[in-house]
């Protein structure tokens, strides 16, 4: 009798209580799911040029890449320039208030930069900008 009782408490003594673990488990999720920026990467590496007055813009949602073989690279896909606004309204209308990040390799035809540029204003993008490295 007295055993039984003895492996009674050993049981009870044992059982781990998972509610703080879980109850952390889900504050750290919503975390990360706050903090979380979805910025479209170009997915391509850009050369960009230097500019003295270059300033970090915190709240991008789309960088379009410019190489120096003037290839267009949005999402990791090449786009014909053409197609730009396409895509530009297609995004716009997922996110309205996106802010776009022009990325053009310093040795790129500056036509296409134009070309890109136009084609994101004529989307109705309106913040947009150009992006450039501070000097080292």
């Amino acid at each position: 009798m007295a055993n039984v009782r003895t492996k009674r408490r050993r049981k009870q003594q044992s059982e781990l209580n998972m509610t703080p673990l879980i109850d952390m488990v889900f504050i750290l999720l919503i975390f990360f799911i706050v903090t979380t920026s979805f910025v479209k990467e170009s997915g391509v590496e850009i050369n960009r040029p230097v500019a003295n007055t270059a300033v970090v813009n915190e709240s991008t949602s789309l960088i379009i890449g410019i190489t120096e073989s003037n290839e267009v690279w949005i999402e990791g896909k090449i786009y014909d320039v053409r197609s730009v606004r396409g895509y530009m309204n297609r995004f716009l209308a997922e996110t309205p208030e996106g802010a776009v990040v022009i990325t053009a390799d310093r040795e790129c035809r500056s036509g296409l930069l134009i070309k890109v540029l136009d084609s994101c204003r004529e989307a109705g993008a309106t913040n947009l900008s150009v992006a450039a490295r501070t000097p080292s």
